[in-house]
């Protein structure tokens, strides 16, 4: 065996080391090892140091395949979300709503950070909602990235699989595949719980669910949820096209105000597939004369940070949204690196928080409380 040979197999006999077990034996990622074997940038002193008594303690000698991967990582994660194209014109009221896509500028949040403390950049776009082929767009995206996180059905699971066969890929709010990770809040659990509370404690005798995209996932799985429970009670469910209210406050605004239009009754409780559009019901309620709750109660999902503060504060699903983006790079980061998923379906827990507009009596709100208690 040359002394070359010698030195690529390490102190012990078997396969030659590679880049991956410098990083474990580091105990860091293997952007990493990268930063500090490809000299493209400056990776802090105490991981120089630990990756370089790696490469010793390993007799490690990159070869041109470890010197390919360590050249090829870019250290840029593509981030791709749907936006609505709003109808300005006939909403003058949210007209600015376009640039306020409060859930998605939380999970991108969560994102960035996570990425920021892996020292990776993020390349983020949009397509629209009912942009059926984005798949060459994406394409693109993917040759600048190491990976790629898709938001609510940007792509079809067949899409998804096709674009994983490439690089990795993590989904939020989507659907799980063979071939990517999917990171999501349970839907039902929480949807459940909210309806029980509504027709249960409550006793309202009619709801309504009033829809966000009407192929999203999320969406789809907390309708199915209110469905099963108001079956539970005997209570009839409003919902379907007329329904459907885009995730937006002035998607949610204009339902009612078609529906108040043609005369049809409301029922006592609505649903709605997000916080955003809750606003807009609640609003477009008051504008025709309506009172929240003791007209018709309105409640959320997501429990952005604008619910607690409204009057009355919105009764919603909380969410841990941040934390769904942050993992959603953390998961991302370790399939670059190599790992192997232990699982395609991630879920996170959420908490149906009770205020005022279900109904709920508001608390008092004392210094040391916050108004979003459980009951």
């Amino acid at each position: 065996m040359q002394e070359g040979d010698e030195a690529q197999r390490g102190h012990k006999s078997g396969p030659p080391m590679t880049i991956y077990d410098v990083a474990r034996t580091a105990g860091v990622s293997i952007a990493s090892v990268s930063r500090v074997l490809n000299g493209h940038s400056s990776p802090r002193q105490e991981t120089r140091e630990r990756v370089m008594r790696a490469v010793e303690e390993l007799g490690f000698v990159p070869d041109g395949a470890a010197r390919a991967l360590s050249s090829r990582l870019k250290e840029v994660v593509a981030v791709v979300f749907r936006r609505t194209r709003f109808e300005l014109s006939t909403d003058p009221e949210f007209e600015d709503e376009a640039d306020s896509l409060v859930f998605v500028d939380v999970l991108n949040r969560g994102i960035e950070v996570a990425a920021q403390n892996q020292g990776f950049d993020l390349l983020l776009s949009s397509v629209e909602v009912n942009e059926h082929a984005p798949g060459g767009k994406i394409s693109k995206l993917a040759g600048k990235s190491d990976g790629v996180i898709l938001h609510d059905r940007v792509l079809n699971p067949s899409g998804v699989v096709r674009l994983a066969e490439r690089l990795p890929v993590v989904t939020l709010a989507s659907t799980p595949t063979r071939a990517s990770v999917n990171i999501v809040g349970d839907n039902a659990e929480g949807m459940r719980e909210l309806a029980h509370h509504l027709l249960g404690t409550h006793g309202y005798r009619s709801i309504g669910y009033l829809s966000g995209h009407s192929d999203s996932p999320d969406n789809l799985t907390r309708e199915k949820a209110l469905r099963a429970v108001a079956a539970e009670y005997g209570v009839p469910v409003s919902a379907g096209p007329r329904w459907t209210g885009e995730y937006s406050a002035a998607g949610g605004a204009r339902v009612i105000r078609r529906l108040i239009s043609d005369g049809v009754q409301l029922p006592q409780a609505i649903c709605c597939a997000n916080d955003q559009t809750a606003l807009g019901v609640v609003y477009e309620l008051r504008h025709h004369g309506l009172k929240v709750p003791d007209d018709v109660a309105v409640t959320g999902f997501d429990d952005v940070s604008i619910a607690r503060h409204v009057s009355p504060a919105l009764t919603t699903v909380r969410q841990p949204i941040e934390r769904l983006g942050a993992l959603a790079f953390e998961t991302l980061h370790d399939m670059i690196n190599g790992a192997r998923p232990a699982e395609r379906q991630i879920v996170l827990p959420v908490q149906v928080v009770y205020r005022s507009s279900c109904g709920c009596r508001p608390e008092p709100a004392p210094s040391s409380r916050r108004d979003e208690t459980m009951r």
